[in-house]
């Protein structure tokens, strides 16, 4: 009698998810890779055979499909923070010390943190609605990434549906995907056999691998993810530590980091630092660093976040690995304030996996201090593991013939007259007009955290200024179809494209307004702070060094450089110009009621519409406090489904529980 073909598509389909399982999370294969192929082509002679009976969650999706012409933008329900970073104990314990206070703990009792390695992938955030993967994007910046679904599918490691009978209506899923070293080994064999591009480091790999067009493409390549964060939840009670949620993500289906611990207090931290440490090299995976995150998601909520990044969470880096190479000679980078920056020309070598053949020497004084020349084998490290920098000359090599350098007193771009002021270790360019400074503050301006001009990159500004298109920052704005059509790759389509780009970003955030105009130590968080205090440029334009200075975040130099900024001559012209041609979004109003003041609230359960984050925001904005614990001294306690402990304690207090609607009706929304 034949097979019922539903039930066998449904079978061999829960077969290979399974095997998929065995092999990605629980690295304990039952069955030979040839076996497994073999499964894999029954199930797609049935689907051919059968293409109506082809599952939402079918194996068969993971071969790729048709090319994209691009990706679509896919907006983060929660943002995709970022994490701050630490290099030494010193740092670990300060932030031992802030978090205790955040969360109003006791200094002396030892808080419970979990750690984990900290992988050098591609950040990915994945959505899974009622079980079934339905959307996954990369990180972006922060609020919007591009949508790679398609490619995502083909990543064996990442499951299709998550292994539950009772999923979230909606939750994302947040990791990282990466290559072990063996199979980016594979890969640049196999590209170089092929004639194609050879890959710098296992991470570019496994970027260069997910964002590729063609998603058969994609699922040629081995790459891996670990999961370990989630942003948006709907209609699901996450545990109570994070510890918990990373083995609720394994028994989902989704691989997680098995070298990881909860520890007591920074000491312990230490420890499992320097156990993973001396374990780097023998992974099979590049890593950074660990991760330090407070286990309780009660706690991590109260200790909210600044600018980026959660207050309650901190990568703790590992020293950049340093190599011996060659100075060739010593070159100088004009950058957008004019700064000189002498740059290392060294013999091309592999630092971490990238291979470095420019290092920074940061300034005269440090050159003149390390007693660094041309001709000298030296140290270099990727600082931080990114950039690239001398560290010390090796003096016993020398012959005698190295030379010792000095930064002109002259600009090599423009010949302007090369000043350094009192105080500063930095010379710079005197000269405004000077061509290399235009291009990096143009460069500066178009940027994806500035105004987000798409498809200006670095080469396509270096054309537009060197043909005398661009001759000041604002001049963007008054290009034309024939110009472009005169610039070098330009053709009719790419011409559209790049004038639809610039006309898209007339009316941009006043922060990203505010970050473009490229002022001196003023960086993106900066901006955000200088938008929500002045909400429009005339204010800011007009605001004093006294007032700048009751900014939280502006100390002195940056708010005398703001000042100055908006008094120099040539700075007002070009921000008239600017203004003439772009029209900055003020914030949102938040004169908000300050019913709340002074009161403090304790959350618990999960309420119907509102999350935890925003729940505290709504409070926090209008004057109130959120708590981790219930106390005498407790006003409210916002109480949704599945209220714990703090519900019973509040009760028991007689402090007002209060509902998600008797809430809104208290803030009047």
């Amino acid at each position: 009698m034949p097979k019922d073909p539903i039930k066998e598509i449904q079978q061999l389909s829960d077969e290979i998810h399974k095997h998929d399982y065995r092999y990605y999370v629980l690295d304990d294969p039952l069955i030979t890779d040839n076996e497994y192929d073999r499964l894999m082509r029954k199930l797609q002679a049935l689907e051919e055979k059968h293409p109506n009976l082809r599952l939402d969650d079918s194996p068969t999706l993971r071969v790729g499909g048709k090319a994209s012409d691009a990706f679509s933008k896919a907006k983060h329900v929660v943002p995709m923070l970022s994490l701050t970073n630490a290099f030494d104990e010193k740092e670990l314990l300060e932030f031992d010390d802030r978090v205790h206070r955040f969360v109003d703990s006791n200094p002396n009792d030892k808080l419970e943190y979990l750690t984990e390695l900290k992988f050098d992938g591609l950040s990915l955030s994945v959505t899974y609605e009622n079980g079934l993967l339905i959307r996954a994007a990369t990180r972006g910046d922060g609020e919007i990434g591009e949508d790679v679904t398609n490619n995502v599918r083909t990543i064996r490691a990442i499951p299709l549906r998550l292994r539950t009978k009772k999923p979230p209506r909606l939750i994302e899923i947040r990791g990282e995907v990466i290559l072990r070293f063996a199979d980016f080994e594979r890969l640049n064999d196999e590209q170089s056999r092929q004639g194609q591009k050879i890959f710098a480091n296992p991470r570019n790999a496994a970027a260069g691998s997910l964002r590729q067009l063609d998603s058969k493409i994609t699922a040629s390549r081995p790459l891996r993810a670990f999961f370990y964060s989630f942003g948006g939840v709907q209609d699901f009670t996450l545990p109570d530590t994070l510890d918990e949620f990373e083995t609720l993500l394994t028994e989902w289906g989704l691989p997680v980091g098995k070298k990881r611990k909860v520890c007591k207090g920074p000491q312990e931290i230490l420890k499992f630092y320097k156990k993973i440490e001396d374990e780097r090299d023998s992974l099979p995976y590049e890593i950074d660093g660990i991760v330090v995150k407070l286990n309780s998601l009660d706690l991590l909520d109260h200790a909210g976040t600044i600018s980026r990044a959660p207050r309650g969470m901190l990568a703790f880096k590992f020293p950049p690995k340093k190599t011996i190479t060659l100075i060739e000679d010593i070159q100088v980078q004009v950058g957008r304030t004019g700064a000189l920056t002498p740059v290392a020309i060294v013999t091309p070598v592999n630092v971490s996996g990238v291979i470095v053949r420019r290092a920074t020497l940061h300034n005269q004084d440090e050159i003149n201090r390390k007693d660094i020349r041309i001709g000298d084998h030296v140290v270099i490290q990727r600082a931080g593991d990114v950039i690239p920098e001398v560290v010390e000359a090796l003096k016993d090599r020398r012959r005698g013939d190295e030379r010792r350098f000095q930064i002109p007193d002259q600009c090599p771009v423009c010949g302007s007259k090369v000043v350094r002021e009192e105080g500063e270790a930095v010379a710079r360019c005197s000269s405004r007009n000077c061509v290399a400074q235009l291009k990096e503050r143009l460069r500066h301006m178009v940027m994806k955290d500035a105004l987000n001009v798409e498809g200006m990159g670095e080469k396509i500004v270096e054309q537009l200024v060197d043909r005398g298109l661009v001759k000041r920052n604002f001049e963007i704005f008054d290009l034309t179809k024939d110009d472009l059509l005169g610039v070098e790759g330009f053709a009719d389509r790419s011409a559209n494209k790049l004038l639809n780009a610039i006309e898209s970003v007339k009316s941009p955030e006043l922060y990203r307004f505010i970050f473009a105009l490229g002022i001196r130590h003023v960086g993106e968080a900066t901006a955000k702070l200088l938008a929500n205090k002045y909400r429009s440029m005339t204010k800011l334009s007009k605001a004093s060094v006294e007032d700048l200075l009751t900014i939280d975040g502006v100390g002195p130099e940056m708010a005398s450089s703001i000042y100055e900024f908006f008094r120099d001559k040539e700075h007002k012209e070009e921000l008239h110009e600017l203004l003439e041609r772009v029209s900055p979004v003020e914030p949102a109003s938040t004169q908000l009621s300050d019913l709340l003041s002074g009161k403090v609230f304790v959350l618990t359960g999960t309420l119907p519409s509102l999350s935890r984050s925003d729940a505290k925001k709504l409070i926090e904005d209008r004057g109130g406090k959120v708590s981790s614990s219930v106390s005498a001294k407790t006003d409210y306690v916002l109480a949704g489904e599945e209220a714990g402990t703090k519900l019973e304690k509040a009760q028991t207090l007689g402090v007002p529980v209060i509902s998600e609607d008797d809430f809104r009706a208290l803030i009047g929304r």
